[in-house]
């Protein structure tokens, strides 16, 4: 067995060449969970689709971040055997609506969860590749894939600015070997398969950040405990975002900084626990750095310079599914 290893990017995990390893799961029970927040026009399409499957969902487990806009009506009105309604108190944000949609999969016996907005519509066959295309991965790679991303795509077919994966520095590996998948460090809640093994390793997504970079914290956690995850190119969802556009510091204003604010605690929080000073220091700098270049308002930006050093003591570690917060009376 060798191994391959970039000495220029430490960080970078060793990768096993194995001749003859053993197959991982194609198949099991899975728990799709979706977390909506006052998107009642699209969430009944997420809906179709995802029960539309090729391969069928054994539950489809859907987070209400108590919404105010009919959902919770909507929501109780439905009949269908597969559906597993989960009604919060609060508001927890995205962040919060997944560790509890991913604890509740995990709780009922799913052997992976399917995470995704309640924006996103996934192509029929879009979980059926995801699971053929990690085990085929893993075999390729000779470890056991710990997530595998889908190919999102904006209303019009373009590439969907905010869920483009990050790639690893041989990302060609499992293409290579015959399989029409990338190496991935990171990607976000977009419709993410997650085998069950990982989040009893490794728990649940850190539902303090409330709103983004939960889902790169979560998946970089993945990558760093067992190895890169995949994007499956033939496995497609459309995301039905307003805007295709990426995160950009020059547009915060605001009607927006609450999100960037809490993006950027986030963010700030994970370089320094997790990657040390340097990485902190030139993230911050990037930041004040395109707020400059934007233009944006001195109050804004002093906002978000204080949600940077807030970055400085937020550090919340992850729960489990064992956790009691998570009980269904």
């Amino acid at each position: 067995m060798a191994e391959s290893f970039d000495e220029t990017r430490p960080e970078t995990r060793p990768v096993p060449i194995v001749k003859n390893p053993q197959p991982a799961v194609d198949q099991g029970r899975v728990a799709a969970v979706i977390v909506t927040y006052n998107r009642l026009a699209k969430l009944p399409k997420t809906l179709e689709t995802v029960l539309a499957q090729s391969y069928a969902c054994d539950w489809v487990v859907i987070v209400n971040n108590n919404s105010t806009d009919g959902t919770r009506e909507y929501l109780d009105g439905l009949d269908h055997p597969k559906l597993d309604i989960l009604h919060l108190d609060d508001n927890l944000g995205g962040a919060g609506g997944f560790e509890h949609g991913m604890a509740r999969g995990y709780n009922l016996g799913a052997d992976f969860v399917w995470i995704m907005d309640d924006d996103c519509y996934p192509e029929e066959r879009a979980l059926e590749v995801l699971l053929r295309q990690r085990n085929k991965s893993s075999q390729s790679l000779g470890y056991d894939v710990p997530f595998a991303c889908s190919l999102v795509k904006f209303i019009d077919g373009s590439l969907c600015e905010m869920n483009n994966p990050i790639t690893t520095w041989d990302w060609p590996r499992a293409y290579l070997d015959g399989q029409n998948s990338l190496l991935v460090t990171e990607c976000t809640f977009v419709s993410v398969l997650v085998p069950r093994w990982a989040i009893e390793q490794s728990g649940l997504p850190l539902g303090e950040y409330f709103i983004w970079f939960d889902d790169k914290e979560y998946t970089k956690r993945l990558n760093r405990s067992f190895g890169a995850g995949i994007v499956a190119l033939d496995s497609q969802v459309v995301h039905d975002m307003g805007v295709n556009a990426g995160v950009n510091y020059r547009m915060v204003d605001e009607s927006n900084v609450w999100k960037f604010e809490k993006g950027a605690r986030n963010q700030a929080s994970y370089r320094l626990h997790n990657e040390g000073r340097i990485s902190y220091a030139l993230y911050c700098r990037r930041v004040i750095r395109e707020m400059r270049e934007g233009e944006v308002a001195p109050a804004v930006r002093k906002r978000m310079r204080r949600a940077l050093n807030e970055g400085r003591k937020f550090n919340p570690q992850p729960r489990f599914p064992s956790n009691a917060r998570y009980a269904r009376v």
